[in-house]
C-alpha cells in the first residue's frame, strides 16, 4: 500500500472525530455558561429588586428665640398706715408733722336751736402756729369727768383725706353729746385728745374746750364724734339727722 491511500484512508476518519469532539466540547461550554456557577449567588443569597427605604433624617425645629424680657421700672411699694388710717407717715404728708397741742386752739360751738337741749356740737382746731401740721384720724373725745371711756367714732365719716393745716386753717369734728341712750350724767367740760398717723395712737396732751354758753351737758353713752375734716358742713352732715 503506498501513502497516498493511507491518507485518504485515515483523513476522513480523524476530521469526523475532530469534529464530534469540537461539538461535544461547544455543547459542553454552552451548557457550562448558561448553568450556574460555583461562585454565582444562589437566588436566595441576591438581594431583593424592591429597594429598602432609606432611613428618615427629622429636620431638628428651629430654637424659637425668646426676646430677654425688657428692663423695667418697678413702683416701690406704697407703705400702709395702721387699719382704718387716713393715710401718712410720721410726718404726716411726706412734708408736714402731726399737730400738737401747742400748735392749736380748741371751740366748741352749739348747733341747735336757742332754747332747746344742747346736744349738737361742732368741735374747731385752729392751727395758731407757724408751721403747717396735719390733724389725723377724729379725736379722742371725753365729756366730762365721769365719763367711762372716749366717745365712740361714726366709722362711716372717714373722709379718707388728711387734714393739713397751714396757719391760720381750721378742722372740724362733729360732736353728738346725747343719742337718748342710758347712763346719763352731767359734763362740765369737754376735752380731746389727738391721733398720730396710726389709729389709736396719741400725740401730746389733751386740750380743753370752753362750755359753748352753758354750765354743763346732759350726755349719755349715746354719744358719737366724726373724723376731722376741713369742711364742717359736711361733719354736721353725719350727727344732725340723729
Amino acid at each position: 500500500m503506498n501513502a497516498s491511500d493511507s491518507t485518504n484512508r485515515t483523513g476522513p476518519r480523524s476530521w469526523k472525530s475532530y469534529a464530534l469532539g469540537a461539538a461535544a466540547c461547544t455543547a459542553l461550554l454552552a451548557a457550562t455558561a448558561c448553568g450556574p456557577g460555583a461562585g454565582d449567588p444562589k437566588p436566595s443569597d441576591r438581594p431583593s429588586s424592591t429597594a429598602s427605604p432609606q432611613p428618615t433624617t427629622a429636620t431638628p425645629a428651629a430654637p424659637t428665640a425668646t426676646a430677654p424680657p425688657k428692663p423695667g421700672t418697678t413702683a416701690p411699694a406704697t407703705p400702709t398706715a395702721g387699719p382704718g388710717s387716713t393715710g401718712g407717715t410720721s410726718g404726716g404728708d411726706g412734708t408736714t408733722v402731726a399737730c400738737a397741742k401747742g400748735d392749736l386752739s380748741l371751740a366748741a360751738t352749739n348747733e341747735d336751736d336757742k332754747g332747746r337741749p344742747v346736744r349738737h356740737l361742732l368741735l374747731t382746731l385752729t392751727n395758731v402756729g407757724t408751721r403747717k401740721c396735719t390733724v389725723h384720724n377724729y379725736p379722742y373725745v371725753q365729756m366730762g369727768a365721769d365719763a367711762h371711756a372716749p366717745v365712740a367714732v361714726i366709722e362711716d365719716s372717714d373722709p379718707k383725706a388728711l387734714a393739713t393745716l397751714a396757719p391760720g386753717e381750721k378742722a372740724y369734728a362733729a360732736l353728738l353729746v346725747s343719742g337718748g341712750h342710758r347712763d346719763t350724767y352731767e359734763a362740765r367740760y369737754v376735752s380731746l385728745s389727738l391721733q398720730g398717723p396710726r389709729l389709736g395712737s396719741h400725740v401730746g396732751e389733751s386740750i380743753r374746750a370752753e362750755m359753748p354758753g352753758i354750765d354743763t351737758l346732759t350726755v349719755d353713752d349715746g354719744g358719737r364724734v366724726t373724723y376731722w375734716m376741713t369742711a364742717s358742713g359736711l361733719a354736721l352732715r353725719f350727727i344732725m339727722s340723729s
